[in-house]
């Protein structure tokens, strides 16, 4: 009897194995079709872009939210999925616990999501959303990982990113870490992204406002000396009332991106 119960049990431990293993592999297998990755920026949360997500899924019908990547503050990484099976681009939303930390750090945490795309999830190439500081770590991922084990990039847009960094003194008596050392202009940080070549092949859409007090229009403006003209499209939306967080709930930057993204073009 006890024999059988020792059979009993090795079967039982046998067929949890297997299940966990064919899990594994259901969910290593996962197909992502034309996945679009969107990264927050300073002090952003998976709220930072949720509401966006939302309504290209459940108003314009452009895709769904295949996965959220979750990365805490030690640099480990947490990939969910919700729901990558319905026909369409899987948007990627990237959610940094240290969201203020420095863009050296903050790419290297962007870069550890995309290889684990590539590694985990087969993917090759993507199109990048990056608001304010995600829109900076973006780019710093595209000059500096893109390619050999990491996806390339093929489109990016920036919204509201402060390539000059933050011209507003009061902005760093509030804020102070590593990460607001970095947005200050002149800093050491934003000298080497000017300084660091763009590659070819990658084409960039960089929308601001003229109401974003945070990323100021000739913070954003000077994007130009770092991506080629051939490369950059550039809209500025003179809208007074447009500030630096609601970009992402504007439905003309929604529009802008939409165009971009899959009309090839601006409209």
């Amino acid at each position: 009897m006890k024999q059988r119960s020792k059979i009993s049990i090795a079967i039982l431990i046998a067929i949890i194995i297997c299940g966990i293993v064919e899990i594994r592999q259901a969910r290593t297998e996962l197909s992502l079709t034309d996945p679009i990755v969107f990264v927050h920026g300073y002090k952003g949360t998976e709220n930072s872009f949720g509401y966006m997500l939302d309504r290209f899924e459940k108003e314009y019908h452009l895709g769904n939210k295949g996965l959220l990547y979750y990365v805490s503050a030690n640099g480990h990484l947490h990939d969910y999925i919700i729901d990558a099976e319905k026909s369409g681009p899987n948007f990627i939303q990237v959610v940094l616990e240290n969201n203020r930390d420095d863009f050296a750090d903050s790419t290297d945490y962007l870069a550890s999501v995309m290889q684990h795309l590539k590694e985990k999830y087969g993917i090759e190439s993507v199109n990048l959303v990056g608001h304010s500081m995600g829109g900076i770590i973006s780019m710093k991922y595209i000059m500096g990982y893109m390619g050999q084990e990491y996806p390339n990039v093929d489109k990016l847009i920036t919204i509201g990113s402060p390539f000059d960094g933050i011209y507003s003194q009061e902005y760093f008596q509030i804020n102070v870490d590593e990460a607001a050392t970095d947005l200050m202009p002149n800093s050491l940080a934003l000298e080497l992204l000017h300084a660091s070549s763009f590659p070819k092949g990658v084409n960039v859409l960089s929308i601001g406002s003229t109401g974003d007090v945070v990323a100021v229009p000739e913070s954003v403006a000077t994007l130009r000396s770092i991506v080629p003209e051939q490369q950059l499209q550039e809209i500025m939306l003179e809208d007074e009332n447009l500030g630096h967080s609601a970009l992402h709930e504007s439905a003309e930057v929604d529009k802008l991106i939409h165009s971009f993204l899959w009309q090839d073009g601006l409209q």
